[in-house]
């Protein structure tokens, strides 16, 4: 029994430790996933905005296919006005444009660009990125599905490689006890 405590007295802040690393590699590179979703869109938002802010009619900006959330990977773009109200939408949900949060508006006009995601319902979640123009605001978006997918993946790689570590300082320390103990009898 007293070898027991001896081993988990020198194992435990090993596993602490690699506890935290897996933690922080998970978290860096999770983080690095999220962030990196909303490149496109705020390309895109950002070049609407331009073309709106040069006069371009928002027709212009909108893309012509539209894009059902709840099914679609693909980028869309919404435009609205000052009061916050949809003019033009590439974005459509069941059929309907999607109602986005209105503070995330009121927050672009007193801030500028915001970046959000959005979830207008159960399941269907998205990156965006919202800017203002000298007329209202363009949103910019696509589905954080795969990105979702990748930290998930990551997310068990971690957990993995964290049991994997675990187990083999354990079994380091267990058999380095284990040598000791025989080499003092």
């Amino acid at each position: 029994m007293q070898i027991i405590f001896k081993i988990i007295k020198k194992w435990l802040p090993l596993a602490i430790a690699s506890a935290g690393l897996c933690a922080l590699v998970y978290v860096s590179v999770q983080q690095s996933l999220r962030m990196s979703a909303n490149d496109p869109q705020i390309q895109m938002a950002e070049d609407a905005a331009s073309a709106l802010n040069r006069d371009a009619k928002v027709e212009a900006v909108i893309p012509a296919t539209q894009v059902e959330l709840s099914e679609s990977l693909a980028p869309f773009l919404m435009v609205f006005d000052q009061s916050g109200k949809v003019v033009a939408s590439s974005a459509i949900l069941h059929g309907a444009v999607p109602s986005y949060p209105s503070g995330v508006l009121d927050y672009v006009r007193q801030n500028g660009q915001e970046r959000v995601t959005w979830q207008p319902e159960a399941g269907v979640r998205m990156a965006t990125v919202a800017v203002p123009t000298k007329n209202g605001f363009v949103m910019a978006g696509r589905s954080l599905l795969e990105i979702e997918k990748r930290e998930s993946q990551a997310e068990e790689l971690a957990g993995l490689a964290l049991l994997g570590i675990w187990a083999a300082t354990l079994v380091v320390i267990a058999l380095g006890e284990l040598a000791s103990r025989q080499k003092s009898a």
